[in-house]
């Protein structure tokens, strides 16, 4: 009885050491938990027995327990690491249609030649998909999908709105309309021009001159006259339709053969803004004014030919201090000038919040939700089936997964160009070592006593 009591001692031993060897060799595992082995004693009685003199029949190994207290976090410059701080667990499947989940807290993720985002196992990470506005349309495990990061473009966004701040000179001399050219800056008091862009994304730029009336009765009015690549566009009415030159108030170029309808501006004896009217001389509401349709001739390369862009200048017509257009004795000043038009942008970065939020941005000053990291988690933890290369697989003792979003509950956070480190101590990993080395030791030298005994024994005659 006692070699076999001896001898389970060896084999603990064995395994303590095998156990604390494992945990040390993967001190450099990025994800990996380290594992402590459990015993118990063998004790085995029957009714009829006397328990007060029963001894104990050895030890048994009754589990490899893994240890999943948090790692230290080691900060990287690749923003496709992730580490979590936290209870949850990343949800990877070998392939893009698979449903076969393994779950791992090693977050060196990279792409793959399709833009997939995949562990260095080639397993693809998962992610909950994302309404426009950054809300997950859901959070359950089934409806994730594999993390692509998007190789196109950002969209353009053709210009529907320009709006302008700006100040003209009281002081300036008045010029006839009539004699308006844009090539002749004798002809007009001031011009300022601003990039606007087409449905495809080409930028074209459109241009404003001001012109003081020099029309007695029009004291304190100006004509804006606007053009796209040097093309001069007539304004719409205010029923929305184009305006004839011949017959609207409001023409200018007629003596230089660039006659083009316009807007005209009025301000009050104090510099005020007062109203803008449209080509046929009706008063706009909000101050705005819009040009007619920009059409095949400036737009060549097949965009959008209805497109019309609106001038806007009182944005804040409803504000008591509204910023509006101004005609002061000072020179002529710019100071508001923004247009709503976006041309193609190219991807130039990936941003993941902490909430798993991945958000694609383009060199257009666009960004869009892609996708949001899923978490899992366990209600045991150490019931989880281990795999190769730091993963686990759900089991009964588990059990079920249970995805949801990080930062909520005790998923945790996810910290991107971050790496969860092993959460092996070493100094105390090489005292265990020692320990079970001498456990070893004396176990062995138990072994080589009894059968010195028995050797003794039958040596006896």
């Amino acid at each position: 009885m006692s070699f076999n009591i001896a001898l389970s001692g060896v084999s603990a031993s064995q395994k303590d050491l095998d156990t604390t060897a494992n945990n040390i060799a993967n001190v450099n595992t990025v994800g990996f938990k380290e594992s402590r082995a459990e015993f118990g004693d063998v004790y085995a009685a029957s009714l009829l027995a006397s328990g007060k003199t029963k001894v104990g029949d050895g030890v048994l190994t009754q589990e490899v327990s893994q240890q999943f207290s948090q790692g230290s976090l080691a900060f990287t410059n690749n923003a496709l690491d992730l580490a979590i701080t936290g209870n949850g667990f990343f949800a990877t499947v070998p392939e893009i249609t698979s449903r076969d989940f393994s779950f791992t807290r090693a977050g060196q993720f990279k792409l793959d030649s399709d833009n997939f985002v995949v562990n260095s196992n080639g397993d693809n990470l998962l992610g909950f998909p994302v309404n426009t506005d950054g809300t997950s349309a859901s959070v359950a495990l089934s409806t994730t999908e594999p993390v692509r990061i998007p190789d196109s473009s950002g969209s353009p966004q053709q210009t529907t709105e320009v709006d302008m701040r700006f100040n003209l000179p009281a002081g300036d001399s008045a010029l006839n309309p009539a004699d308006f050219d844009p090539t002749d800056p004798l002809t007009y008091n001031a011009a300022t021009s601003v990039t606007v862009y087409d449905s495809l994304g080409d930028s074209h730029v459109m241009t404003y001159y001001f012109v003081k009336d020099n029309d007695a009765a029009a004291t304190n009015e100006w004509y804006v006259a606007t053009a796209i690549d040097d093309q001069l566009l007539d304004a719409t009415n205010s029923d929305g339709s184009d305006s004839d030159p011949a017959t609207a108030v409001n023409s200018l170029g007629a003596n230089t053969g660039n006659e083009v309808t316009t807007a005209k501006i009025r301000f009050s004896d104090g510099g005020d803004f007062v109203a803008i009217e449209s080509a046929d001389g009706l008063p706009q509401l909000n101050g705005k004014f819009q040009s007619e349709m920009l059409g095949g001739d400036i737009l060549s390369n097949g965009s959008d030919a209805t497109q019309q862009i609106t001038t806007d200048f009182n944005l804040n017509v409803s504000s008591a201090d509204a910023d509006e257009p101004t005609q002061f004795a000072s020179a002529f000043e710019v100071t508001s000038l923004e247009q709503d038009g976006l041309p193609v942008g190219r991807l130039t970065g990936i941003d993941i919040a902490p909430d798993g939020l991945v958000r694609a941005t383009f060199s257009n000053g666009t960004s869009e939700p892609i996708v949001r990291v899923a978490l899992v988690r366990f209600s045991n933890e150490q019931g989880l089936t281990q795999q190769s290369s730091t993963q686990w697989k759900e089991s009964i003792l588990s059990g079920e997964a249970l995805a949801g979003e990080a930062t909520t509950g005790t998923y945790g956070d996810i910290n991107s160009s971050a790496l969860e480190q092993a959460n092996v101590n070493l100094t105390t990993e090489l005292i265990d070592m020692i320990i079970a080395q001498r456990n070893f030791q004396a176990n062995s030298r138990a072994l080589e006593v009894n059968n010195q005994l028995n050797q003794t024994i039958l040596n006896i005659r």
